[in-house]
């Protein structure tokens, strides 16, 4: 992905980061997901798997994102019926039969641990892997480059130089990122601010109390609820100076306590997904993945720049590390 990125600042001066970064979640997340590598199967898929994902999200997605130009003619032609599945079919049938050719591993297991069957353990986990896995991390990587390339306070260098002291030059991994405060601490602030669906609904289960902190709200069975992420992660009885973006409030004991406040994945960080609670089942693994983008970054990367279009238009490439010069540099 790096590499593509490097060729095109070269070649136009400036580099788009989505479609090379989707091209990479879309191999990441089928070795890591479905233990398949697209590459193995057809160079083909390995080239537009992406795309095709793309296009079959665009198609469930649309009929509910918002437009705010060409009212009302969106709501009547976009928004008032679901489209044709025959517009994607043919994608959709060579992204399942990748799985059921290369997935087979996880499929026997599926199949043996848990007594799902074959066609429903496949659909299952392309749905994981493109719709939630994929589109998730599609909408919110980019946002934490963005965060990281149009940054003027010094967290760039602060985060390398984390980095730095616990890799090295040694390939990061989701063990090494773990030991990380300031990068973990970057990830939380731009989900607390960023939440990837921001939106979350459902109906109330039985009568009971929505409790503030300083009213309360009967919620009656069968009502609709919809949260707003986005609004609750700046309560500033909850949040210092909440509007503001601050890479390292999560680290340490008070930062540790917040986690117990922090919805991106409709339940706290510090809460387990379950069947019952519909919380993010992947959000450990989104916060690791999202810490190891940022450590693989500074270890190729001294400083990136960010313009308003959000293409990278600079980009200094790290100096060989040298373990005893930064050792005694970050002593001091």
């Amino acid at each position: 992905m790096w590499t593509s990125i490097d060729e095109s600042i070269s070649k136009d001066g400036k580099a788009s980061i989505l479609f090379p970064l989707q091209k990479c979640l879309f191999t990441f997340l089928s070795k890591s997901i479905v233990g398949a590598d697209p590459a193995s199967y057809s160079p083909k898929l390995a080239q537009s798997g992406s795309i095709m994902l793309d296009k079959w999200l665009a198609l469930q997605l649309l009929p509910s994102i918002h437009i705010n130009a060409f009212q009302p003619l969106v709501e009547i032609f976009l928004h008032s019926f679901s489209y044709p599945f025959w517009l994607v079919k043919g994608d959709y049938e060579q992204l399942t039969d990748f799985i059921a050719q290369e997935g087979t591993e996880v499929i026997q297991w599926a199949e043996t641990e848990f007594g799902l069957s074959r066609e429903t353990t496949i659909h299952n986990l392309l749905f994981i892997l493109g719709f939630n896995a994929y589109g998730g991390l599609s909408v919110f990587l980019p946002i934490l480059i963005n965060i990281l390339g149009t940054d003027s306070s010094g967290l760039q260098d602060r985060l390398r130089e984390e980095v730095l002291e616990k890799c090295g030059s040694n390939i990061p991994s989701f063990k090494t990122v773990q030991d990380m405060p300031l990068v973990k601490s970057f990830v939380y602030e731009t989900l607390r601010l960023n939440p990837p669906v921001p939106l979350q609904y459902g109906r109330a289960r039985k009568d009971f109390l929505l409790k503030s902190h300083d009213a309360a709200f009967e919620v009656k069975r069968g009502e609709l609820l919809c949260g707003y992420q986005k609004l609750a992660m700046m309560d500033p009885k909850v949040f210092y100076d909440p509007e503001t973006f601050h890479p390292d409030r999560f680290v340490g004991e008070k930062g540790q306590v917040l986690l117990n406040y922090l919805y991106w994945s409709n339940g706290p960080q510090t809460g387990e997904p379950s069947p019952s609670n519909k919380q993010c089942p992947g959000m450990k693994s989104v916060i690791l993945t999202a810490c190891l983008l940022v450590a693989h970054l500074f270890q190729r990367y001294d400083c990136l720049k960010i313009d308003s279009s959000g293409s990278m238009v600079a980009a200094e490439k790290a100096k060989p590390f040298d373990s005893l010069s930064f050792s005694s540099m970050y002593e001091n």
